[in-house]
């Protein structure tokens, strides 16, 4: 008796320990570290390169993983854009950010700023007003591009924050429409389309007002959500040539610069 007795007790103490409501799962990052595209390998796999496009530009992403980025070598291997993680919920501000935001523009890119969102944190609306007071704002100097929310996998629990279809829509529309309301500008929309159809719904009321930068590792875009018929950026890889994912504006500088101005 006392062997089965031990035998029960010790198989419940080996079951992996659930994690409480808003607690990281056991095995979670610690909060902060999140960046564009952590979820997109680990989801949607990695596939082949696209062939180069002499209409699309090319752009990275970075953010406190990358440290001090060498923006000349950068620009030396044709990229003409970037944006820098600026923030991260209401809780963290990315320390690299003036090193990565000034020097891509010292350098002469068109740069931006981007949000990583935790939709189970605080409301939409508090972390538009914290990611544009700390670095997500918008200037019409045709060097700052619109700020851009990174909505995707959550890497600290549940893939979509604990909140439903419609919550999710809803919090997303909290966070768009108080930062039109701070800058005027609409913000850019960062997401992998297994993502949005499983935490949207596949939700079509955005792609009239928000440039779509879609993530997927692979030679082609693939299927994109529902709405937009086509995509603005495009982030095909995390393991380019050089410092960063590595992204492509679907046009010319020309038209970036377009962007860029609104």
């Amino acid at each position: 008796m006392y062997t089965a007795v031990a035998a029960v007790l010790l198989g419940l103490f080996s079951l992996p320990r659930t994690a409480a409501a808003g607690e990281p799962a056991p095995s979670a990052p610690p909060r902060g570290s999140a960046h564009m595209g952590m979820g997109v390998v680990a989801h949607d796999g990695r596939g082949g390169l696209p062939t180069r496009r002499s209409t699309q530009t090319e752009g990275v992403d970075v953010s406190s993983h990358q440290g001090d980025v060498a923006w000349p070598t950068l620009w030396n291997s044709g990229v003409r854009w970037a944006y820098v993680k600026a923030t991260e919920g209401t809780y963290y501000t990315n320390p690299y950010h003036p090193q990565q935001y000034d020097g891509s523009y010292d350098i002469g890119m068109i740069r931006g700023a981007y949000h990583f969102a935790t939709p189970d944190t605080s409301s939409g609306a508090a972390q538009a007003d914290y990611f544009v007071d700390r670095g997500g704002d918008w200037s019409p100097d045709g060097w700052t591009l619109p700020g851009a929310l990174d909505i995707e996998w959550n890497p600290y629990g549940d893939a979509c924050y604990g909140k439903s279809q419609s919550a999710m829509v809803d919090w997303i529309h909290d966070f768009l429409d108080q930062y039109r309301a701070r800058t005027g500008r609409d913000a850019v929309i960062y997401t992998a389309t297994s993502w949005w159809k499983q935490c949207t719904g596949n939700y079509a009321g955005f792609a009239s007002t928000n440039p779509l930068w879609i993530a997927r590792y692979a030679s082609t875009v693939g299927e994109l959500p529902a709405g937009w018929g086509t995509y603005t950026m495009w982030q095909y890889t995390s393991t380019g040539p050089t410092v960063g994912d590595h992204d492509r504006f679907n046009g010319t500088v020309d038209r970036l610069r377009s962007l860029a101005l609104g």
